[in-house]
């Protein structure tokens, strides 16, 4: 299993990638689609509270001292709307938010896998060893842009796609099935609707599972 990527390692210098050399994440509807954020299909239960994409679950976790914004942006039928429903709050994030969100993106990923172990598992291996890039219009902190006229050359740091490198790596060694539980992330304040986020699972893990994620986390 890699080493997991911690937050400074993340903020480094845009990186250059070949579309012909990876596997791109960008429309929904295409082979790979279900590795975006913005993917349907692949609901979450969080305290009890299902949320119908990891977007949603993302952008709520901006705001945990506002339960009734997080209860807004859950509320919304499309990825999309969830995610326009946070923008008017942004500055309103919690403080420490450009230092903790891709620690909470991570575990937002995880979660997806825990409760989508089969399908969201086997998109993941899919993509064998190549690297995954999100392509993105604006967005070339999570994803990489297009540079150039002919789409075939993508810049940017990518952090959403290696991130989901890290968990395809991890995935590959999960001969136990460790990664259907998750805790939650070391984050003070990691709250839904006014409560704690309790542990994650797709089914009942035992303390020593439990032991195993915090190391992971």
């Amino acid at each position: 299993m890699t080493a997991m990527t911690s937050h400074s390692e993340m903020q480094n210098a845009l990186r250059i990638y070949h579309r012909a050399e990876v596997v791109v994440v960008h429309k929904t509807k295409e082979s790979f689609g279900g590795l975006s954020n913005m993917a349907a299909g692949f609901p979450l239960r969080i305290n009890g509270v299902r949320i119908l994409t990891s977007e949603a679950l993302y952008q709520a976790c901006r705001f945990p001292h506002l339960p009734e914004v997080q209860r807004e942006i859950i509320g919304q039928l499309s990825p999309m709307t969830a995610k326009m429903k946070s923008k008017p709050y942004r500055k309103e994030s919690r403080s420490d938010w450009n230092r903790v969100r891709s620690k909470v993106m991570r575990w937002c990923l995880r979660v997806k896998l825990a409760q989508h172990y089969d399908e969201f598992g086997r998109l993941l291996l899919a993509t064998k060893d190549y690297p995954i890039v999100e392509q993105s219009r604006r967005d070339d902190y999570w994803g990489a842009k297009v540079i150039g006229a002919t789409d075939e050359t993508l810049v940017g740091q990518n952090v959403l796609g290696r991130l989901l490198m890290e968990l395809r790596e991890q995935l590959k060694s999960d001969a136990e099935g460790s990664l259907k539980m998750v805790l939650p992330p070391n984050i003070s304040n990691f709250l839904l609707l006014g409560e704690p986020i309790e542990t994650v699972s797709d089914c009942r893990g035992s303390s020593e599972l439990a032991e195993r994620q915090a190391k992971l986390l």
